[in-house]
């Protein structure tokens, strides 16, 4: 990270908590790369305060922000436009900031549609929350032919799927009553917090992704499950950080995304 200027553009991440993001390591190794005087900051918010930090980054002078749990859809009744990505999926992680007005987009979908084969895929979307809708969204976008959703919280697998029926009238998309039922599901998707634990048992012809990671770098028990079985595609955490940061980073900045450093940044 270059030292701060009195010129140094600012950007960040909103969430509660982000103690564990390794997204300020990721992006501020990014811009050194590039020669930016930008930094990337940690901004802890809570829930009810998340107006009143969007607000603030707009008069604080910032660029812009990733958002993550719990502000992924929350974020959307704060900001002043909703792209067409954030709109469909519900959900949005990247903040642009510009003559004073906060644009919202997401860049969750596809930083996973461009490491899976989607078409024709039989999804279980393991979660419910922001970065769930707007990966099953993409998803489904992406052609895959059916799509499950599970979550510990039954009105919130519902209100996905009411969600994904809305979008896709046409789409084969329902709930799924245990995540033990998988045997028909070809993609899994842990969309969920849970690291320590199996969200689902994975098979070996089944493609797996993990959006959650360990702040050490070692595989979650999701994804060392997976290479145990040998399941067709294993794709980390890690790996979705910096997809979906890269094109953050070029949202941002508009220069193209340094992505090895950015993968040398969050490696073990």
């Amino acid at each position: 990270m270059l030292a701060p200027t009195a010129s140094t553009r600012l950007v960040g991440i909103l969430g509660h908590p982000v103690s564990h993001s390794l997204s300020p390591r990721m992006q501020n190794a990014a811009f050194a790369a590039r020669g930016l005087d930008w930094a990337y900051l940690p901004l802890p918010c809570e829930p009810a305060r998340l107006g009143e930090a969007v607000r603030g980054l707009v008069a604080l002078g910032f660029e812009g922000a990733n958002v993550t749990i719990p502000h992924k859809t929350a974020v959307l009744d704060h900001c002043d436009e909703v792209d067409e990505i954030a709109r469909k999926g519900a959900s949005a992680n990247t903040l642009l900031i510009r003559d004073g007005r906060v644009h919202a987009t997401s860049t969750d979908g596809l930083a996973v549609t461009s490491v899976v084969n989607a078409a024709g895929a039989r999804v279980l979307m393991l979660g419910a929350g922001g970065a769930a809708r707007a990966v099953a969204t993409a998803l489904m976008d992406a052609g895959v032919a059916s799509l499950r959703v599970y979550a510990r919280r039954r009105e919130a697998s519902e209100e996905l799927v009411s969600h994904l029926r809305r979008a896709f009238p046409h789409g084969d998309v329902g709930e799924l009553e245990a995540p033990e039922d998988t045997g028909a599901i070809t993609m899994l998707v842990n969309a969920t917090p849970i690291r320590e634990e199996l969200p689902a048992q994975p098979q070996p012809h089944q493609q797996i992704v993990d959006l959650a990671y360990r702040a050490d770098g070692e595989p979650t028990a999701f994804v060392a499950a997976a290479r145990e079985v040998g399941s067709t595609v294993v794709v980390d955490g890690l790996e979705i950080l910096v997809r979906q940061g890269a094109a953050s980073f070029e949202r941002w900045t508009g220069v193209p995304a340094p992505i090895d450093a950015m993968r040398s940044a969050v490696a073990p």
